[in-house]
């Protein structure tokens, strides 16, 4: 029996690997999910079957320092190595570089999963990439020196869970939180305090209040936010489970925010986005999603008029959400059901690994 270990780190890593980690589990697989605490990511696994496979690891949630974020990350490295000395998986997966710096002392495989540029987190990968045995990410993906050790495929981290094979939007639970009368525009405000967003600003108050004035009379406003609102803002907040967000973002009639995963989510699902900070230009997933597939605009924070500019085009855009779906439907033609190959990559690793590397077309029986 194949002993298979998982590290989850953010909330989207939840959404990323759980139809794989449930397929894995019918095929007999034995697995583990080792996860931090990081906003809605407990209750999303403890309210699914993970909840039995699963152990948390704990740090302080109150990060206020850079100090504070390297001493976590040295308390997630030792809380995750007890858990996968005693499970003594035989390979483990997730987006967490520190899987790699385990792995070689535990001596098992690992495979990093990732879909941001090596240029993007390359004081992590740095660290942790020279370790691992495998790092999966999109074709458009820049792995530089890594490309020896990277399998690219043709798929986004989001259509592991967002492809029509795995979800379909339902309306009555999107109404549970929304009125569905009348348009709706969901705002997204995110903290950007991660290690990769140093330097980077998005929508601040200022910003906010514009748009807001510009999106209130043509629908209802949804705010959602990661950090503490002001006042004025106050009564656009809506609490939405994790669990439903997708269904709510779906049937929106735009997105806006600075956060890169919930402007590719909407952007899967066909639902148009504008993303607003300073990553715009970088990241080549949501590049092509925006440049190649047109599913979405990336706005950078010193093109204020732009941003509002480009909020009035789609507001006057006729027929946008045709326009949006029939550029989706493009989007999942050229594109694979990433949770089915991931399924198949770790459940057969590392012959699949050697399969890929002979034929990367191998990849397309997947669609």
């Amino acid at each position: 029996m194949k002993k298979i270990g998982f590290y989850l780190a953010h909330p989207a890593h939840f959404h990323l690997f759980k139809n794989v980690i449930e397929s894995l589990v019918q095929k007999d697989c034995k697995v583990l999910v080792v996860y931090n605490e990081k906003d809605v990511l407990h209750e999303l696994i403890s309210t699914s079957s993970f909840f039995e496979i699963s152990h948390r690891v704990k740090s302080n949630k109150k990060i206020e320092s850079k100090i504070a974020l390297l001493l976590q990350f040295f308390m997630k490295n030792w809380g995750a190595f007890l858990q996968f000395y005693k499970f003594k998986p035989d390979v483990v997966v997730g987006t967490p570089i520190l899987i790699s710096l385990i792995g070689k002392l535990l001596r098992y495989k690992s495979i990093i999963v990732n879909e941001d540029d090596f240029d993007i987190v390359k004081k992590t990968a740095n660290l942790g990439y020279p370790h691992a045995d495998t790092i999966l990410c999109p074709e458009v993906c820049r792995t530089t020196k890594f490309d020896k050790k990277s399998i690219k495929y043709q798929s986004y981290h989001e259509l592991a869970y967002l492809h029509p094979n795995h979800f379909k939007a339902d309306l009555k639970i999107a109404t549970n939180y929304i009125n569905n009368e009348k348009p709706y525009f969901i705002l997204r405000f995110a903290k950007l305090f991660a290690h990769h967003d140093d330097g980077i600003t998005g929508i601040n108050s200022e910003v906010a209040a514009r748009v807001v004035n510009i999106l209130r009379p043509h629908g209802n406003i949804y705010i959602t936010s990661e950090r503490t609102l002001e006042p004025e803002f106050e009564k656009y907040r809506i609490s939405i489970h994790a669990k439903d967000m997708h269904h709510v973002m779906a049937f929106a009639s735009l997105y806006i925010g600075d956060s890169q995963t919930m402007a590719a989510e909407s952007g899967v699902l066909g639902t148009p986005f504008i993303r607003f900070n300073d990553f715009v230009g970088q990241i080549s997933y949501l590049d092509e999603l925006e440049n190649k597939y047109y599913l979405g605009y990336g706005i950078k924070t010193n093109n204020i008029e732009n941003l509002y500019q480009k909020i009035k085009d789609l507001l006057e855009m006729e027929s946008c959400k045709d326009v949006f779906k029939d550029r989706r439907y493009k989007m999942l033609t050229e594109k694979i059901d990433y949770s089915a190959f991931l399924t198949w990559f770790i459940d057969n690793y590392p012959e699949s690994k050697n399969e890929m590397v002979k034929n990367s077309d191998y990849q397309y029986k997947f669609k």
